[in-house]
């Protein structure tokens, strides 16, 4: 294996060929959930967001514990384990047309040489896993960055490389909008509480809408995130969202997954296509010709 000595001892391939990580008394796994594209009226699956899962003497933690059990000093490696376990799986069992959103934590960025050396690493693992360097999208958390200028100047070096970059858990604030101007992403993924607020009243989503409008004619694309319910599957492409994520249309799953190729329209699951959860399709109305509420959630009587 080519990968960099730091991350190669960590790294296990199984019988599958998919891969696992160990980190001290943790096994790590990787879940990918797929993010749709509106396609005239139907949904594709155009891209997988890369989830780490951690499991403890065969059970399975939240990575909320895992992250925080994990001493300050560790994290820059950690998030390097994680990213390199992502795309190796990634390669291994994702359709090969398929973009790939890797989470990039920006508090781990402190110096210019640390930044160098996480492109090295990404590089070395790309070469294994035989992907190209454009289907990655580098997601960057709303963590703040110990170096703003050791993290642009990353940012710079990964789309001179031909990674894409995304800005997660956009919600509209002062913060939210400097990273925008200073990171010039080519995706914006919006944080999910937020756009549910939104989309409760006309007023919300009129704004919703604008927003989307206005980064579409700066050329950047948007996601919707923890997409839940049908209705807000419906004002997300009502609104002109490019993309959408969430539980109403596919959960993660562990490496290898079950997903079928990318290419294919898609509908939700079946246990969730019923007329109180998922529509059958994009329009108006539910399955049974009932219509939707504009706005806002649904009401059981």
């Amino acid at each position: 294996m080519s990968l960099s000595i730091g991350l190669a001892h960590h790294i296990i391939r199984q019988n599958d060929g998919t891969f696992t990580a160990v980190w001290g008394i943790y096994t790590l796994q990787s879940a990918f959930q797929p993010i749709f594209a509106f396609k005239e009226g139907k949904l594709s699956i155009v891209a997988f967001e890369g989830l780490i899962r951690p499991f403890r003497d065969g059970e399975p933690q939240s990575p909320m514990s895992f992250f925080n059990t994990c001493p300050a000093g560790d994290r820059l490696h950690i998030e390097a384990l994680t990213r390199t376990l992502h795309l190796l799986n990634a390669g291994a069992c994702l359709p090969e047309e398929a973009s790939i959103f890797i989470n990039f934590d920006p508090s781990v960025f402190t110096d210019r040489v640390i930044a160098d050396n996480a492109l090295r690493d990404m590089r070395l693992v790309l070469q294994e896993a035989d992907i190209d360097p454009r289907r990655v999208v580098c997601e960057v958390t709303e963590q703040k960055s110990a170096s703003q200028e050791a993290l642009y100047s990353f940012v710079e070096a990964l789309k001179a490389n031909g990674f894409r970059i995304a800005v997660d858990d956009y919600g509209a604030d002062e913060s939210d909008i400097n990273r925008i101007k200073e990171l010039t992403p080519d995706i914006v993924k919006f944080d999910a509480h937020w756009i549910t607020q939104l989309m409760e009243s006309g007023a919300g989503f009129a704004l919703l809408t604008a927003m989307v409008a206005s980064f579409e004619q700066q050329g950047i694309r948007t996601v919707f995130e923890g997409i839940e319910e049908s209705w807000q599957l419906e004002l997300a492409e009502k609104s002109g969202a490019s993309m959408v994520q969430g539980f109403v249309l596919a959960r993660p799953e562990l490496a290898p997954t079950s997903f079928r190729a990318s290419g294919k329209d898609t509908q939700p699951p079946a246990e969730e296509a019923d007329a109180s959860k998922a529509p059958a399709s994009l329009s108006a109305t539910t399955p049974s010709g009932r219509p939707v509420k504009a706005f806002g959630r649904r009401t059981t009587r």
